[in-house]
């Protein structure tokens, strides 16, 4: 497997089964996740701070739909509601959408998109633009990170180009698959093809880190427990 930044090969490991991989990423937060991304040659996973969730404990992980998008003065329903239509048709069980809308005047979904994402078995949404009918969507129970909230609606403003395509968030490169991990420190894109291998190496790392704040609880010095296991 090749490392999408630096081109090293790494070793293969027997994959695990989407399902058990995306219950087990849901256990392992995301400072760890990151740490292991780093450790990997993956330093540009984590999206821009900026993006806040919509609600405090908004969380999820999952596989990423990804959505371009554009601006036009269109009103034109082909134009405004058909593509997005279609986008959100093909949201399948565990997706994760993922807008990348090269836009910041409107908002990029609201609840009838948020209802449906969720009925069709998403599990939330990455929104790098706006974001409206807060309360609807905080009773829906749909987890979304966002940059920002505005009624604004996309009819002569904003379109749906393409999705399931690679898009750019600041210096991340999403692909379509890709596993999306959000808790309350952020948003991280585990590349799907090394997703196996960093699964593994953060929860080694996790249990490091418990044995490391064992240690610190018991009164040893935390410079001793740095030696001891080789993190802090």
């Amino acid at each position: 497997m090749e490392n999408r930044e630096n081109g090293q090969t790494e070793e293969r490991v027997p994959e695990i089964e989407l399902e058990e991989m995306l219950q087990r990423f849901s256990k392992v937060y995301n400072g760890a996740i990151s740490d292991t991304l780093d450790m990997m040659g993956y330093r540009n996973q984590v999206l821009p701070k900026e993006l806040t969730g919509l609600t405090p404990g908004a969380s999820f992980c999952g596989t990423a739909l990804t959505v371009n998008g554009g601006v036009t003065d269109s009103t034109d329903t082909d134009i405004a509601f058909v593509p997005l239509l279609k986008m959100l048709g093909d949201v399948k069980k565990n997706n994760v959408v993922v807008v990348q809308p090269n836009d910041d005047i409107c908002s990029h979904l609201g609840e009838l998109a948020s209802t449906t994402i969720k009925y069709r078995g998403g599990v939330g949404a990455v929104i790098y633009g706006g974001v409206r009918d807060v309360d609807y969507i905080e009773k829906l129970g749909l987890p979304v990170f966002k940059l920002y909230t505005t009624p604004v609606d996309i009819v002569g403003r904003w379109y749906v180009k393409e999705w399931n395509v690679p898009i750019r968030i600041g210096n991340t490169v999403i692909e379509p698959g890709d596993i999306i991990r959000a808790d309350k420190d952020g948003v991280v894109v585990i590349p799907r093809n090394i997703a196996t291998r960093v699964l593994l190496k953060a929860e080694e790392l996790m249990n490091t880190e418990n044995h490391v704040r064992n240690d610190v609880m018991n009164g040893v010095h935390p410079l001793d427990s740095f030696y001891k296991h080789g993190w802090f």
